[in-house]
């Protein structure tokens, strides 16, 4: 997708601090931390929300969700971390690509 911020991202066309990638996903911190750790998983592929996500690729959607552990271990986030996935403005996705937020680093705290 042409006008996509993570596409460029997964793209390198625009700079983002990587810090845990495979083939079909990108993890990278996020500008805007709600937390001392705060990073964002996305498959390299755009789709537009997790739901479409796990639609057209279980499977990936399924990476994307083990690339977030995988950077939860990295991050030795031993004392607990949160996985969050916006989908919708309602919900307050902001970007238009699938993407999960690790969450840790401080007791967040109960949801609502």
């Amino acid at each position: 997708m042409s006008d996509c911020l993570f596409c460029d991202i997964a793209r390198a066309q625009v700079p983002a601090t990587v810090v845990h990638e495979t083939e079909r996903t990108l993890a990278f911190r996020d500008i805007h931390p709600q937390a001392p750790t705060h990073v964002l998983v996305i498959p390299r592929d755009h789709h537009a929300d997790v739901a479409s996500l796990a639609g057209a690729d279980p499977t990936l959607l399924a990476e994307v969700f083990s690339a977030a552990v995988a950077v939860a271990d990295q991050e030795a986030l031993s004392g607990g971390y949160r996985l969050l996935s916006n989908t919708g403005a309602d919900a307050g996705q902001s970007v238009s690509h699938a993407h999960v937020h690790v969450l840790g680093g401080r007791p967040l705290g109960p949801l609502g």
